[in-house]
């Protein structure tokens, strides 16, 4: 009876198994079709080893493609290669359009921390009344008008080890 449970639960394992080999592949088949699809001359690509340029020629007899990545300069690599077409993404309000402008946004970050004294680098603390409790890094209760704000480091509670005895 064991042994009759034990091989239908490995069938159906293996069938599981299968069925999703079969989907994944399946979903393989259709990116690299869609991908097929959009790689056309003079579309802006990206290959599997991180060369950007503008694609000049594919041939599919030799499997080559040519990229122009500055004007004048032409690669050619295997068309395999080609990893993905790259499209502009709509650019996010406020996000750094480059990594001078992170930069800057960081560095004014910082400034403003520093001018409302926050703590150094590795403290915790937290604005707490008398009233709060601190649990661990969280603090339980809420201000009232008539208490008085205070500034606390949280300490977070100390991690005991123990050594395990050989007997």
């Amino acid at each position: 009876m064991n042994d009759t449970l034990l091989n239908i639960a490995l069938v159906v394992v293996l069938a599981l198994f299968v069925i999703y080999a079969f989907r994944n592949s399946r979903k393989a088949k259709a990116k690299q079709a869609e991908l097929k699809a959009q790689i056309v001359p003079g579309v802006e690509v990206m290959t599997n080893f991180g060369l950007f340029g503008t694609l000049v020629s594919v041939d599919e007899i030799s499997n080559v493609a040519e990229i122009e990545t500055s004007p004048g300069n032409i690669v050619r690599v295997h068309r395999q290669t080609l990893a993905k077409v790259v499209t502009e993404t709509e650019a996010v309000e406020g996000a750094p359009r480059s990594v001078e402008e992170a930069m800057e946004i960081a560095n004014r970050e910082a400034e403003a921390r520093e001018k409302a004294g926050a703590p150094e680098f590795g403290e915790l603390s937290t604005t707490t009344t008398a009233d709060d409790t601190v649990v661990g890094d969280t603090v339980v209760g809420g201000k009232t008008e008539d208490t008085p704000v205070v500034d606390e480091p949280v300490k977070k509670p100390v991690r005991r080890t123990t050594k395990k005895v050989d007997e």
